[in-house]
């Protein structure tokens, strides 16, 4: 069975020490079992699927974090299992506390109801439902001030020298965006939600508790945001999808199934000769029979 032992001195795993960056072959002697390998865009996860446990590498010989799964999940490199071994956090059984104790977060965490802790050179963040520990990852803290590094006029809204498009319809633009923006990288800068918050300077942007609805900062952002006209000959299709990168920056933890970004109106349509295909998830029925009638072909996720 797997014992990990985590405290504001160390990091343990199976009574051998863990400090990050890591060389893969300490946590395969560590754990001492075999483990798959899936290459992601930005990371290489190393999966011990009887284990539950994760390990991520940003060159794929380092590792960066360690992250243990106690609820099941259905990502590709997810692991078969469940943790089933031992997890302490300053010589508490961790999971097991929590359900024993109505004022664990406290206690645990110093009030700090995300979960998060700082540990000396250690950041370890607890993922908690409906008082259920169902994730725990350990990786490098790395202290970062509001804003470091990006410039400051970033996100400014700039008035272009040159003929932009007029929308009418705030969800059509948006799938405009995910096209230009994220899928053509044509439409700059690329819009990050969590820079963006750092960014910002009128108010602290609190993404942990305001990312379940709109942020009315980000909307208006998207809303102020020229495009310009000579891109509109670069959009043929538009695909909406939950998971979108536009989505995902004006409410990432909304769900998907929401009706906030819905195309009310298929006029903006007329601004792109281009456009033949249009995949829906977010639209009314009408925008669907006017775009078929338009010669679009038009199809629902």
């Amino acid at each position: 069975m797997t014992t990990i032992q985590l405290s504001s001195n160390n990091f343990e795993i199976n009574s051998v020490t863990i400090a990050f960056p890591l060389l893969l072959a300490t946590l395969e002697k560590s754990l001492n079992t075999n483990y798959s390998v899936h290459q992601l865009k930005h990371n290489t996860v190393f999966t011990w699927d009887e284990l539950g446990i994760l390990a991520y590498s940003k060159n794929g010989k380092l590792i960066d974090s360690i992250t243990i799964v106690l609820e099941a999940e259905d990502y590709n490199f997810s692991p078969n299992k469940i943790f089933s071994g031992t997890f302490y956090f300053e010589n508490k059984e961790i999971t097991k506390y929590y359900k024993e104790h109505e004022d664990a977060r406290v206690k645990l965490f110093k009030g700090d109801s995300s979960g998060a802790l700082v540990l000396n050179n250690l950041s370890a963040w607890f993922s908690i439902e409906k008082d259920q520990v169902k994730a725990i990852e350990v990786s490098t803290y790395v202290p970062y001030k509001r804003g470091e590094g990006i410039p400051k006029d970033k996100y400014l809204i700039k008035s272009l020298e040159e003929e932009t498009i007029n929308f009418t319809d705030f969800g059509f633009k948006l799938s405009v965006i995910e096209e230009l923006m994220y899928t053509k990288n044509l439409l700059k800068p690329v819009f990050d939600l969590y820079e963006f918050a750092d960014w910002y300077q009128k108010r602290e942007i609190d993404i942990d508790k305001e990312a379940y609805e709109p942020i009315e900062e980000v909307v208006q952002y998207f809303k102020d945001l020229p495009i310009p006209k000579r891109l509109a000959a670069e959009i043929t299709e538009i695909y909406q999808d939950g998971g979108n990168d536009i989505y995902m920056n004006l409410a990432p933890f909304s769900g998907g199934a929401v009706e906030y970004w819905d195309i009310e109106s298929s006029a903006d349509a007329k601004h792109f000769p281009n456009l033949k295909k249009a995949t829906l998830c977010y639209a009314k029925d009408q925008v669907y029979d006017d775009f078929i009638e338009m010669g679009i072909d038009a199809e629902w996720l």
